[in-house]
């Protein structure tokens, strides 16, 4: 199955600034690459080969680096959420036709892991899926993932041993929940996913490996300087 992806390029970044009052943080750079590039890159790995990237702040440059993402031998097109209402807000303005992936433009896989990733959601037959990893030593445990039997039970639970990866399988049932933006704004896609599933849908739980983010300036100069020291 081919899937379709959007990818959530819109956030302001304000954890980051001043660097995202002059770029946007989808084209801040990881090991020398913009994070942006990273996902593109990896999209294409997986065959995924339609991509819309929602955009917002300073959408210009953004929409200026995709292009139409024949440099990374994807189709691309862009559109902008027209406020920052949510994560499932981004994906109903980008009209994608489910099943589809969904995830940030702030965080950076492991290569190959969108492709396990979307392969396990088109075997599972399941109607969602969500990308699931275990806490780092070095990061505070926020609100996590409860997991039962390989299924995604409860979002946003304090304590649990896995975090939600921001990589989401969207399969035709959650979609039409997703559409509907349930909850108060900002929509986001954790409250369409936990509706599906208090509505008897199966949505898997994937489990990736660690994620490189980034949220704040250290994170920045953490992730490059590394690359940096080898040239």
């Amino acid at each position: 199955m081919t899937l379709r992806a959007v990818v959530i390029a819109a956030g302001v970044g304000s954890r980051l600034r001043p660097l995202t009052d002059v770029h946007p943080k989808p084209l801040l750079p990881i090991a020398g690459t913009p994070v942006l590039a990273a996902v593109l890159r990896e999209l294409a790995v997986a065959r995924c080969p339609h991509v819309t990237v929602v955009t917002g702040h300073l959408a210009e440059q953004v929409e200026a680096f995709v292009g139409d993402g024949s440099g990374w031998g994807l189709s691309v097109t862009t559109v902008r959420q027209t406020r920052p209402d949510g994560s499932a807000d981004a994906v109903v303005a980008a009209e994608a036709e489910a099943p589809y992936l969904v995830l940030g433009a702030d965080t950076v896989f492991a290569p190959g892991e969108l492709a396990r990733f979307a392969e396990g959601f088109t075997a599972s037959a399941a109607a969602g899926a969500l990308a699931v990893r275990r806490w780092s030593d070095d990061e505070p445990k926020r609100n996590g993932v409860a997991i039962d039997a390989g299924l995604v039970r409860t979002l946003q639970v304090p304590g649990s041993e896995w975090a939600g990866a921001p990589l989401w399988a969207v399969g035709h049932a959650v979609a039409a929940i997703v559409e509907t933006r349930p909850g108060a704004a900002p929509y986001e896609l954790a409250t369409a996913f936990q509706r599906a599933i208090d509505a008897g849908e199966r949505v898997v739980a994937l489990e990736i490996g660690p994620t490189r983010d980034l949220t704040t300036p250290g994170d920045l100069l953490r992730e490059n300087f590394p690359y940096l020291a080898g040239l």
